[in-house]
């Protein structure tokens, strides 16, 4: 862990721990060089193989420009650690806001963020390599000042086989967050662009209804064992979810048959219009 007041690089000065995980943490520090906060993500390893695989994914996500994507600005070495810097994004995160409100969030700003949201993984899923997040779920989303939803924690992407450097909050100490991570993820089968459309379903109907999805062991140990999906409706969660909503998440979370990938086009578009 870095100290307060720690400098790296001669310009990155540490001013405090924002996550921590089983292979780094996060931090907000002051680029003293542009006099900018920044976010700077350490992960921590000896093996030259995945230093290798972090210089190409921070070349990889440097590449990226979008509205909903933090910009990723630099990357280097400094002792053990290996450092992406960062746009850091102010203010709470989304489950944060759902423990202050004690409430879900309106539906139609929900369905404004899932648009935004939509757009982005349509964008990292059509990048050659296609990127995976691999850990979307509330704790890694933010709202500007603007109401521009910002999707972070980009140190789980993905854009080549193998391990990818695993950089997470306290909440998602595996590398994913089980209320939120489909089954082949949870059970190390790999991960694809639907895997991504499951966390963003997971996520959605948390932000709906204020109640946590079950995770993917518990729906599948159901249905082994003949009994019904734990996952209930949205719109028999919350009454004010809509059922066209209510439908879209029930089959984009459907555990056993999950066909193709979830692109904008076919979104939530026909949940609004229904």
């Amino acid at each position: 862990m870095l100290s307060p007041e720690t400098i790296l690089q001669g310009r990155y000065r540490i001013i405090r721990q924002l996550g921590q995980g089983g292979m780094g943490a996060v931090y907000e520090a002051l680029d003293q060089r542009l006099d900018t906060t920044v976010a700077l993500k350490e992960t921590l390893f000896t093996d030259e193989k995945l230093r290798k695989q972090f210089e190409r994914e921070a070349r990889l996500l440097a590449r990226l420009h979008h509205q909903a994507l933090p910009r990723v600005s630099d990357h280097f070495n400094e002792g053990d650690g290996q450092f992406l810097v960062m746009q850091y994004v102010a203010g709470d995160d989304l489950s944060a806001m759902l423990v202050q409100r004690d409430a879900p969030f309106p539906q139609e700003e929900v369905l404004r963020w899932a648009d935004q949201l939509c757009d982005a993984l349509d964008y990292l899923h059509t990048q050659d390599p296609e990127i995976i997040h691999r850990d979307i779920k509330p704790q890694n989303l933010k709202l500007t000042a603007r109401g521009q939803i910002v999707l972070l924690d980009f140190g789980l992407a993905k854009g080549y086989a193998g391990q990818a450097s695993v950089v997470t909050t306290s909440a998602s100490i595996f590398g994913y967050t089980p209320n939120y991570a489909p089954l082949e993820q949870v059970q190390g089968l790999g991960t694809d662009a639907r895997s991504d459309i499951y966390a963003l379903a997971a996520t959605l109907f948390h932000l709906l209804t204020n109640v946590k999805p079950p995770d993917a062991l518990s729906r599948a140990g159901a249905l082994v064992n003949g009994q019904p999906d734990p996952l209930l409706p949205a719109n028999k969660v919350a009454p004010q979810v809509s059922g066209a909503v209510a439908d879209v998440l029930s089959i984009s979370r459907s555990q056993p048959v999950r066909h193709g990938t979830w692109r904008r086009g076919n979104c939530f578009g026909r949940g609004r219009r229904r």
